[in-house]
Parts: structure tokens; sequence; C-alpha cells
């Protein structure tokens, strides 16, 4: 069917017997009093714009608040028709693109992008009180001559337990075991101008023969931990100093966070909480039963 002949019949659908019948994109309603158009089979730009008015138009009159338009990449020919319809960009990502607009007269609660990216530091201590340690190829190190513990950023879906595990098997070839979250920081206008929060972690090897990464490591090794503390790089940088500062706090007691699973009353989707085990678990009594 033609554009000319959708639209027409479009129109004499709007207008069957004078009732104003409106026909409106296919949506669902979010929790937060909105509605989301996931937008899945080809659509004509006109058609589109048609349908979009009047949708935008009924959802205001049911009190809508927060509209939102899902478009895969292979419909990026509606972009702009929505652009026009008042939405806005919101975000991105490989395979669609995410509008927004907010409609109410209320103030927006529509919460931005997300705003941070998440890294880990893995420090893994053996009984020799040796620290894994690399020298990278690329990035702020690079030719350096700086040995630092292995970093890396947590991947969508992924626990940070898990990424520490990851990030050293894949950077040295050591298998490990989480132990504790030691500490974190958190920094500004970073990785395209996002925030960044790193987690610094321990972890227990369960091997100790190295295979480095070829791509990202220029080497890799056990280093006597007061060897690595006194690399004049890590004296003179002071979120690198803490690095050590807190190790020689483990050996002295020092307590980290360690993951705890548990279950959400709401959609019963398995995550972790961090908390102190050991003095969580003390803190614990329970009746005499007696």
């Amino acid at each position: 069917m033609s554009v000319s002949a959708s639209l027409s019949s479009l129109m004499d659908h709007l207008c069957e017997n004078g009732v104003d019948c409106v026909e409106m994109l296919p949506a669902i309603n979010d929790a937060h009093g909105g509605v989301i158009v996931d937008m899945k089979e080809p659509m004509d730009p006109k058609l589109f714009a048609t349908l979009l008015r009047a949708s935008i138009s009924k959802w205001k009159e049911q009190g809508k608040k927060g509209l939102w338009i899902k478009l895969p990449i292979a419909l990026v020919n509606l972009v702009e028709t929505a652009v026009k319809e008042g939405f806005c960009y919101h975000h991105a990502e490989p395979n669609y693109l995410m509008l927004v607009q907010w409609i109410s007269e209320t103030a927006s609660t529509i919460p931005l992008n997300a705003s941070h990216r998440v890294g880990i530091g893995a420090i893994v201590l053996n009984n020799k009180k040796e620290v894994l340690v690399v020298q990278e190829k690329s990035g702020r190190f690079q030719g350096l001559g700086v040995w630092k513990i292995p970093t890396g950023v947590v991947d969508a879906g992924e626990e940070l337990f898990m990424t520490a595990i990851r990030e050293v098997k894949e950077e040295t070839g050591i298998d490990t075991e989480f132990v504790e979250v030691l500490a974190f920081r958190q920094a500004h206008k970073l990785f395209f101008g996002k925030s960044d929060l790193c987690f610094l972690c321990i972890l227990h090897p369960l091997s100790f023969d190295i295979k480095k990464q070829d791509l990202e490591i220029e080497a890799v090794q056990w280093m006597p931990f007061e060897e690595y503390a006194a690399q004049p790089f890590i004296e003179k940088h002071e979120p690198y100093k803490y690095i050590t500062e807190i190790c020689l706090a483990v050996q002295r007691g020092y307590a980290g966070f360690s993951p705890r699973p548990l279950t959400s009353f709401f959609d019963e989707q398995m995550s972790y909480i961090y908390v102190n085990s050991r003095d969580l678990d003390n803190s614990i009594s329970f009746p005499d039963q007696s």
C-alpha cells in the first residue's frame, strides 16, 4: 500500500461514523505514570508522525507524564520525526536509541542517563607477601615503567566480584578467589565526561603460574610488597599510596566488605550486598534456647 493510501485509510478510520476513534501507537504503561513505545516494525515517517501526534494528545488527556520511544537501529529514519514532535535523546545502545519527552505540567522526574562507569582494582597477595603486578602497553601508564595492580571495567550485568576475578585471569592468567572490597573511590569528568566509581578489592590466589595477556599487558610478575610500595610513582601519587596503606592495614586485621547473595522482593532476581561480614556476624546475637 502506498503512503498516500495508508494515510487515507487512517483518516477514514479516524472519522468513521463521525466518532473520534483515534488510532495510537502501541505502547505499554511504565511504573511511574508514563508510557513506553517499543517500535519494532518499519513505518513511513509521515504515518508515524500522524500516529505520534494523535498518541501524544491522548496521553496528555490520560494524565501521562514521561513518554519513551525505543527505536531499533533499523528504524533510525523515524528519529527526525520524533525530535520534531518534542522528543530528545536519552541514551543509545549498540542496537537501539531511546528518546523521551515529559508532557506533564509537574516538574520532570525522568532520571538522567547512567552517570557512572564502574571499575575495579585487584590486589592479589600470596603467602610470600608478594603482590601480583602488571605493566600496561597503553593508557596513562604506557612507557612509564610503573608496576600496578590489575584493573578493569565491570561489564553490563556482571557482578563486581566476578569482574575482579575475570580481570586478574585475563591480564595475568592467575586464578583467584574473591575475598573483600576494601575501599572505593569516586571521581568525575573522566570517560566521556562521566563519573567513575572504582572498587579496590583483595583476592586470594588459587594458582601461581603467570600467563601474560599479550594484547594489553607488557609484563606481569609477583613482586615483593615492599618493592611495589617503594616505587617513586606510588609514593608521589596519593591514590596509589592509599593502596599500600590499606594492604598494610589488612595485615593488621582491617575488615572490608564481602558479597552476600540476596533476592529482591519485587522481581526475585538474585543480586549481592557487600557487608563487613566479620563485624556483622559478631554483632548478631540469638536468645538462649535452653
